[in-house]
């Protein structure tokens, strides 16, 4: 869920805090992405029998990231926090799945995303806790350059990057949002900001009754924190949860992820690996010419970019070579039109 219509109030509220860009503006950037994110677009659009097409769905999206010379980080959850659990049993049941059938399908599942985007040459690293905070922890460390989730709450983590709609079409519109930016629009500190997120309605606590965003903002502006908020407000029309756990999301929030910095490396995809493990060790045979037929597009692409790459690096070697002849050429022309002018002014010299 992320946080309840922030995207909403960011577009009447912030809009400079946001722009549109294309995939391909992307390129040569590294991205961090939450696995599960990815992985449940595939599963929500797909029949539940079909439990491979989440893979191979993961497999299509990254030779995409590849393919527009995106460098991907894939992150996947750890242990999810208590504040999370009640929203994770939702999530299940709306999946069709019990708790002890999503604790044990998820553990395989994980094992699985694990393999194979390592057979594609990704790196993966699994979080302590939330996928998420670890994905805006490694854009504000500088590690990645931003985070691609449809989950604005990477923003409450502090993410100060986060784009949307990444997704496998070439003419897909990107929408980056800058947290930076948003704080500036919106006149507030980012501690302002996270009580503002939690006031909004997040996945780790209950949300006051009634209080939408255009309130919210305005009473954090007022107030500057919850403590403040709930002193003002009419609990009458805004009614507070009882035995509010706002202060144990608010931690969370700010809560820096435990993990050492991250070696990061990519390679590419091991073709023969890929088609052994998507289509001999499940059983949908029948994926194999796909999947080969995918790669073999993959690797035309990939050559053709690389040959693009030498054309256009020579283009600069060319364009440097011209701009060194040309700034001494430029000196030279100087320093003659200076032994010019010298030379006459002896010669005037002289005549007087």
């Amino acid at each position: 869920m992320g946080i309840t219509k922030l995207a909403n109030l960011i577009h009447f509220d912030a809009p400079e805090s946001m722009c549109n860009k294309e995939i391909g503006d992307y390129s040569g950037k590294i991205i961090a992405l939450d696995t599960s994110i990815v992985v449940n677009q595939f599963r929500s659009a797909l029949p539940s029998h079909l439990k491979l097409s989440p893979l191979t769905g993961l497999f299509y999206r990254t030779l995409t990231f590849l393919e527009h010379d995106i460098k991907p980080v894939f992150v996947l959850d750890g242990r999810p926090p208590n504040q999370k659990r009640a929203v994770l049993e939702k999530r299940a049941q709306s999946t069709g799945w019990n708790s002890l059938q999503s604790s044990n399908t998820v553990s395989n599942f994980k094992q699985d995303c694990l393999r194979l985007l390592q057979l594609m040459g990704v790196p993966c690293i699994k979080a302590p806790g939330e996928a998420e905070a670890l994905c805006a922890h490694l854009v504000k460390r500088g590690t990645v350059n931003a985070v691609a989730s449809e989950d604005m709450d990477t923003l409450a983590f502090g993410g100060t990057v986060l784009l949307r709609q990444l997704n496998a079409k070439k003419d897909s519109e990107v929408k980056e949002y800058s947290l930076p930016k948003l704080l500036e629009a919106l006149q507030l500190t980012y501690k302002e900001f996270v009580d503002l997120c939690i006031l909004l309605g997040c996945d780790y606590c209950e949300k006051i009754g009634g209080l939408g965003p255009s309130r919210a903002l305005k009473l954090i502006k007022q107030h500057h924190t919850i403590e403040g908020v709930m002193e003002h407000v009419n609990r009458k029309t805004h009614p507070i949860p009882p035995n509010w756990q706002y202060k144990d999301a608010r931690k969370l929030f700010f809560e820096t992820p435990k993990v050492d910095d991250p070696v990061l490396a990519w390679s590419e995809p091991d073709e023969e690996g890929l088609v052994q493990f998507l289509c001999k060790e499940r059983p949908l045979k029948y994926m194999e010419e796909r999947v080969r037929g995918r790669m073999r597009k993959f690797h035309e692409s990939l050559s053709k970019r690389r040959k693009q790459r030498e054309v256009d690096e020579k283009m600069d070697e060319t364009r440097q070579s011209r701009l060194e002849d040309f700034f001494p050429a430029t000196r030279k022309r100087k320093a003659e039109s200076a032994a010019v002018e010298a030379s006459s002014g002896r010669k005037r010299s002289k005549m007087k």
